[in-house]
């Protein structure tokens, strides 16, 4: 693909090797591929079986057909704690990625937001993500979370975590929905499982490793 050819939108470009994971209903994916006009170099993942993605959201069949149909290569089931040992050789022969990206990591609704308990989930979550994630990065690679950044969300300490599996905060920059047409954030669990919510004071977190 040469310089010409290749398309943007925010932080991803068409020629990058993305791997997306924990995503709802696939949205943020199809807005990357409309955006590139192909979504060969994608690899978008849920932890949830493609069953299971179809039962709780209302546009995700039409999703995945979309990104079928553009060349995402779509890959249910996947854990982040465990996703080095998945095949995606066809996207990447090396399996490396330029960019990582986990939007709205969420351990599952347990306890109230604020309860130390609660949080030590989440940052379990993140932690195994970010120990896995970083050995999958190609030189230059970067790791995005989108994260909400006030309180409670802000005593997860993304930064922190990802310091500990050896990656360092590039640049911090403030995430809208309206800048990724057709994104629609998922609460992912419970009879509301479909409905968005709202982001308020929200970040992409923005990470990279030294080579």
């Amino acid at each position: 693909m040469n310089n010409e050819e290749v398309k943007w939108i925010m932080h991803y470009c068409s020629s990058h090797k993305i791997l997306l994971v924990g995503e709802g209903d696939f949205s943020f994916s199809v807005c990357l591929a409309k955006a590139f006009g192909s979504a060969q170099n994608m690899v978008a993942t849920s932890l949830d079986s493609e069953a299971e993605v179809k039962r709780k959201y209302s546009g995700a069949e039409a999703n995945l057909n979309e990104l079928k149909e553009r060349g995402c290569t779509i890959v249910h089931q996947v854990d982040v704690h465990t996703m080095s040992s998945y095949s995606f050789n066809h996207i990447t022969s090396v399996q490396l990625f330029d960019r990582i990206v986990f939007n709205f990591p969420h351990a599952g609704f347990y306890m109230w937001e604020h309860e130390p308990r609660q949080i030590i989930l989440h940052q379990e979550l993140v932690r195994g993500f970010f120990k896995k994630a970083k050995n999958m990065l190609r030189e230059g690679g970067e790791v995005h979370v989108t994260h909400k950044t006030a309180h409670p969300f802000s005593n997860w300490r993304i930064a922190d975590l990802a310091s500990e599996a050896g990656l360092y905060l590039k640049r911090e920059e403030e995430f809208y929905n309206w800048l990724y047409p057709g994104y629609e954030n998922k609460r992912g669990e419970g009879a509301r499982c479909d409905e968005s919510f709202p982001v308020g004071n929200c970040s992409t977190f923005q990470f990279a490793k030294l080579f």
